[in-house]
């Protein structure tokens, strides 16, 4: 059996790179997050991971591999997260000194992740190259994303499966195997063109034309299927205000924003049945309207007949410990202005709602105003809000993360997203975060109806095609019918990852047993 040399190459293959990983890692892993939103250059997955696995081929270390894995994982964040420097704008003067080392070590400790893949890559493949380490690595990387996805809070942020997001029918995959399924395939897809080159045989590049076309042709299939009809007697009005982060908790602010709110909530509808139900962002009202019956009789003048308001909202609470917390909610209020259902954040985002490690990070400050911490709600349910089929609620950060909703009598029937992306303004985060919202409305079959405060708000129907849409940084509403759910639901919502997993195991166990063969 072939044996693994640390440090070391087979001499019938070539050596180490050397100092080329240190240029050639790190720009193949910005290439690579050119290939999700909002660009979504698909020539960069050939190019990123062809070029990885080719890199790869070329160090036989465990140390290289690892280092191979890191270098590119911190150019992919480096340039996928950018984003995330905005957020410190906002208040520049406390935190905008923070905004790059915060990226850089943010990108440091998520390559640790990639960086794991490719160790665990060249491990299961030994000194060999091909399709044994082809398929090593296409596992490998799949499941380093599925751990970046649980491990400590998770951060399953560009999973490579987004880049489907290229095509409303190739997207329709998750509906099948999920984002980490459709991660497997896109990996897949952009290594097998190199494999083809490095084998001098057409057949790897056959097979991602094969993989590429079948997925495009479930999707078509799926899309072409007849909607049903919407939901009778809801017509749901969103509202995006559009108040910049800078103004949103100022207090010399809170009447002006409150006023807009209202005014847009109650604009006349144009050509269509007035609204049943309103809908808010996250945070929307710059008051802890639980505690406030006045603000909340003037939210009561805005709420249909026999309809709601569903709002993003904050509420005050207690820690186990006795200190003040926070909740981040969604909440329901009725004509008569009473809090009928509530949501609070299960998924809270580290160092925005919460300072982790309080003790031992002192030093770090939240980027929210104020010192005190939001603390997480009671485990995720559907609520129900009279009018509407049952709502599976999720918050900003929350709709990044796949999950599986309750079956039979509790099943929800559309998901409800609310979000405050204004954080960062018009860059790459929030078309990434909109896609993601909109993914996970594809795997369970539901619609989705996104409120965010400076967008993108939208509507899309049990496939993720958009119904309704407000660009970024506009104030408007939308008003528009709730579309159904998917009839049966999907696979994904039956099966979760095992599909997933499944393929991953059986590609590792492949790569196992040619690395056996001489």
């Amino acid at each position: 059996m072939a044996k693994l040399a640390i440090g070391q190459a087979d001499a019938a293959q070539p050596t180490q790179v050397g100092a080329a990983v240190w240029l050639l890692a790190p720009t193949l892993g910005a290439v690579q997050a050119l290939a999700v939103a909002p660009l979504h250059v698909t020539m960069a997955l050939p190019i990123a991971f062809g070029g990885l696995f080719l890199l790869l081929e070329r160090t036989r270390s465990l140390r290289g591999a690892f280092a191979l894995g890191w270098l590119f994982g911190v150019g992919s964040f480096l340039v996928g997260l950018s984003w995330i420097t905005e957020a410190f704008a906002v208040d520049a003067e406390r935190f905008g000194a923070l905004a790059w080392p915060a990226l850089a070590a943010l990108s440091l400790g998520l390559g640790l992740f990639p960086a794991l893949s490719l160790l665990v890559a060249r491990l299961l493949s030994g000194d060999r190259g091909g399709v044994a380490l082809a398929a090593a690595l296409v596992a490998s990387w799949v499941a380093g994303e599925w751990l970046r996805g649980v491990v400590l809070t998770g951060f399953p942020w560009n999973i490579a499966g987004y880049a489907l997001g290229v095509s409303d029918a190739l997207l329709q995959v998750t509906a099948l195997i999920g984002i980490h399924g459709a991660g497997l395939l896109t990996v897949a897809v952009g290594i097998l063109p190199a494999l083809a080159i490095r084998e001098r045989r057409i057949w790897p590049a056959a097979l991602a034309g094969v993989l590429l076309a079948g997925a495009w042709g479930y999707g078509t299939l799926r899309l072409a299927a007849v909607a049903p009809e919407p939901v009778a007697g809801v017509r749901l009005r969103i509202v995006q205000p559009n108040i910049a982060q800078d103004l949103k908790w100022a207090a010399g602010e809170r009447e002006a924003i409150l006023t807009s709110l209202l005014s847009l909530s109650t604009r006349a509808a144009e050509g269509t049945a007035p609204p049943t139900h309103v809908i808010w962002p996250e945070s929307a009202v710059p008051y802890l309207i639980a505690e406030d019956a006045t603000i909340r009789a003037r939210l009561a003048a805005v709420v249909p007949p026999d309809g709601a308001l569903l709002t993003g909202a904050v509420r005050r609470t207690d820690a186990e410990d006795g200190r003040p917390a926070l909740l981040n909610s969604i909440v329901a209020l009725d004509a008569g202005g009473q809090i009928t259902a509530a949501y609070d954040k299960v998924r809270l985002v580290p160092f925005g709602e919460y300072q982790p490690l309080r003790r031992i990070l002192a030093a770090l400050p939240k980027l929210t105003v104020g010192e005190v911490d939001f603390i997480p709600g009671e485990p995720r349910r559907a609520i129900t809000v009279a009018g509407l089929p049952p709502v599976w609620p999720l918050i900003c950060y929350e709709a990044i993360f796949p999950e599986r909703p309750p079956a039979g009598q509790d099943a929800p029937g559309w998901i409800l997203t609310v979000t405050n992306d204004a954080w960062f303004g018009t860059s790459w985060g929030p078309y990434q975060h909109a896609l993601a919202a909109r993914v996970r409305g594809i795997e369970l079959g539901l619609p989705v109806v996104r409120a965010a405060n400076s967008g993108i708000s939208f509507v899309t129907d049990a496939h993720g095609r958009e119904v309704a849409r407000l660009s970024l940084a506009i104030a408007g509403v939308l008003d528009v019918a709730l579309p159904a759910a998917a009839a049966g639901g999907t696979p994904y919502a039956r099966w979760r990852d095992g599909p997933f997993a499944l393929a991953a195991l059986l590609l590792a166990a492949a790569s196992l047993a040619l690395r056996r063969r001489r």
